[in-house]
């Protein structure tokens, strides 16, 4: 772990402060979790559709009619 300094306004800190003491727990903790909760919501959101795993749907609902023009359908 990497311990680091930063600057946090006394409004921000106080709530963190005051949260920590409600759940008996250190504030820097707080803060490492939020700073995780911001990486996780902010960064993941980078990835590209090439980084996602495929899934599987399950089976189809009801089988291709390929008499009609689906691609035709699909591409309009």
């Amino acid at each position: 772990m990497k311990t680091i300094s930063l600057n946090v306004s006394d409004p921000i800190y106080r709530l963190f402060q005051e949260e920590s003491e409600r759940r008996d727990r250190p504030a820097s903790e707080l803060i490492r979790e939020a700073m995780e909760d911001y990486v996780r919501s902010r960064f993941a959101s980078r990835l590209s559709l090439d980084d996602h795993k495929p899934i599987s749907l399950g089976r189809p609902l009801a089988p291709i009619d390929w008499s009609e023009d689906v691609f035709g359908e699909m591409l309009s």
